[in-house]
């Protein structure tokens, strides 16, 4: 007779491995969540300070009493997730690190409602441990659930979609409470993160592969309680019109100029453009400034696309497919669709739901591995679990070994929480702190995230307004490109923290014997794909008898800048008028200065020839007044998707 310890662990066995590997991933997860990585990105700060309003005072950083979309520098930002953070902050006070480990928690809910998904379709608890293990090792999901943005929350959302689904996959008929509760999770999933908008009804359409002639009603009844739960959504689109498209109209291919033929072949393409998963296993997402991912690493794992794989090949030999695999099938289908409709291919977070659906088809291959044991399985299933482990953990110890790169520490602006923002505290003793901030690095958010978690008065950082200048002696922190009369204390791109010296300047025409520059490039791109942006860096000298002076932030039509042109080989422009750099410095006579110039690609293949030049700006271009200019060979090529 066995021991009652033996017992209690064999009846409870599934469990107890199911709270093994919930603990492991916890350490995993839940590890220096609040300093890898370090400091505070944008759109987390953002997130992060509204969450404190809401469960301080109700309002949104513009004053808006419980908003449903919080407006944040050009966009607007979706209500879930603030919300429940917001309730934590209740509790916990306002803390990058409660806010991480939220997203976390996130994480290893969704992987944990994946393992127990996969429990109850296979009836096979190894399949069930390692599919949930699969689900914690996935750098794409793992990487969503370490950052404070709204698409944390989307696996879980999704995870708890499809358990709903499952649930009722074999009754045959649908109560108001089962249509109810897929309701509110298909109304989770659009008003949690942007492309749900999309996602979500398309899944709510979906839900037709488990029609039968006693179901329409329940299906209907799930469509109506949907449609009721997304009135919010119209009520605010007709009061603030164009609000939750402002973000979409930056991002996406479509204009009012685009012709319908032009928009369905965009589509195709980038939808095409999109199925690479490929490229997602071997070097993820494309975008150097992708914040829940590490540029250049791998974000899905080999062993889950080869095993999904399996899967829609073993539906191919079937004679009949079940209802439910069809709409696991439809659903990958369509997780594609709404980051189709935008410029970039293979976006980490507008591509969300597609690890998911491709976690839960790889089932059927898992099945079949372990449903027969046979050495040519046992093989497969063996090689697939140490693919997974491998590549699930030679990301991790990535992940911690690139926290400090340049690129991390950069985008999540950790200079600026840990040298910046306290050195300008200190040095401006009592006095406000000035904040000068471009609006494509709204800067002032790090500013007024940092005063909550530093309990510093709000109106000790003063926002100065465009073409304002600050005081003789103040103390500034800037995202902008010039800083004259300045004793720059600090600089960390893209912030500069200096003190004002003396009043603004105004600026004036310089005689046309002033407009000789001696240009040297230092870098620039000698190939570009089309349309893509590059850095041209030069030295310039100043060999003019008069002195350049800096722009003033007081605004001025006479600024000095450099600039670039774009030339056909016979040397006709292209585009006469792409970048500008301003100059940062007063340039006396024979004094030169490093510039760096944004330049944009022609949008067209073929050779052509980049010219930069300095202008004074409402004056003339250099070179039209004798000034020589530089010449530089660009090739511009076309990608396969392009």
């Amino acid at each position: 007779m066995p021991k009652p310890s033996q017992a209690f662990l064999h009846r409870h066995s599934t469990t107890l491995a199911f709270l093994f590997v919930f603990v492991i991933g916890a350490v995993i997860y839940l590890h220096d969540a609040g300093t890898i990585p370090a400091g505070s990105f944008i759109d987390e700060s953002s997130v992060g300070y509204n969450a404190y309003l809401i469960a301080h005072s109700g309002h949104d950083e513009i004053g808006v009493a419980w908003p449903l979309y919080f407006r944040a520098f050009g966009e607007y930002k979706n209500p879930v997730y603030i919300y429940l953070l917001a309730a934590l902050y209740r509790f916990t006070g306002p803390s990058i690190s409660v806010a991480r480990i939220f997203s976390a928690t996130a994480g290893l809910i969704a992987a944990l409602l994946i393992g127990i998904l996969a429990f109850r379709i296979t009836k096979q608890r190894s399949v069930a441990i390692i599919v949930m293990v699969m689900t914690l090792l996935m750098p794409w999901l793992f990487e969503l659930s370490r950052v404070v943005v709204e698409v944390a929350l989307y696996p879980l959302l999704l995870a708890l979609f499809l358990w709903c689904v499952y649930r009722l996959v074999n009754k045959a008929t649908w109560n108001w409470i089962d249509a109810l509760i897929l309701a509110a999770t298909l109304a989770l999933l659009t008003y949690t993160y942007s492309i749900g908008r999309l996602l979500a009804p398309m899944l709510a359409l979906g839900l037709l592969f488990f029609r039968a002639p006693r179901r329409l009603p329940s299906i209907l009844r799930v469509w109506v309680l949907y449609a009721v739960s997304i009135i919010p959504i119209v009520i605010f689109h007709f009061r603030h019109p164009g609000a939750l498209r402002a973000r979409f109209d930056v991002i996406t291919y479509i204009t009012p100029q685009t012709g319908y033929l032009e928009i369905v072949w965009e589509f195709v393409k980038h939808y095409a453009g999109n199925l690479n998963m490929w490229r997602m296993i071997v070097h993820g997402d494309p975008d150097y400034f992708q914040i829940a991912a590490i540029y250049g690493l791998g974000q899905l794992l080999l062993a889950t696309f080869a095993l999904a794989l399996a899967s829609l090949f073993l539906f191919i030999k079937r004679k009949h497919v079940d209802p439910w695999w069809r709409f696991v099938v439809y659903g990958l289908a369509v997780s594609f669709v709404p980051s189709s409709f935008t410029k970039d291919y293979l976006h980490t977070l507008r591509l969300a739901a597609v690890p998911m659906f491709l976690i839960i088809l790889t089932l059927p291959a898992w099945h079949w591995l372990f449903e027969k044991k046979s050495r040519g399985r046992q093989a497969f299933a063996v090689t697939a679990i140490v693919l997974i482990l491998a590549q699930g953990f030679y990301f991790q110890w990535v992940h911690r070994k690139t926290a400090e790169t340049t690129q991390r520490i950069y985008l999540f602006d950790a200079d600026y929480f840990s040298t910046i923002l306290p050195l300008a505290v200190s040095a401006s003793d009592s006095r406000p702190v000035y904040i000068a901030h471009t609006s494509p690095i709204p800067g002032y958010i790090q500013v007024l995230w940092y005063a909550t978690l530093s309990h510093l008065p709000a109106n000790k950082f003063v926002m100065l307004p465009p073409d304002v200048p600050a005081p003789d002696g103040g103390v500034v922190i800037t995202t902008e490109s010039t800083c004259p009369r300045c004793q720059i204390l600090l600089r960390r791109d893209p912030y500069t923290l200096y003190i004002a010296q003396g009043l603004p300047r105004k600026l004036s025409p310089l005689p046309f014997e002033a407009l000789r520059a001696e240009l040297r490039p230092i870098d620039y791109p000698a190939q570009l794909h089309m349309r893509q942006p590059a850095t041209v860096r030069a030295l310039v000298r100043n060999i003019g008898n008069v002195t350049w002076l800096a722009r003033e932030r007081a605004g001025d039509q006479f600024q000095v800048n450099l600039g670039n042109h774009w030339l056909d080989r016979n040397g006709d422009a292209v585009a006469n008028d792409d970048g500008r750099a301003p100059l940062m410095r007063d340039l006396k006579p024979g004094e030169e200065a490093e510039f760096q110039l944004m330049v944009n690609a022609p949008k067209e293949p073929g050779e052509y020839i980049l010219e930069i030049d300095m202008l004074q700006e409402g004056v003339s271009w250099f070179g039209l007044r004798g000034s020589k200019t530089v010449r530089m060979p660009v090739r511009v090529y076309k990608r396969w998707f392009d």
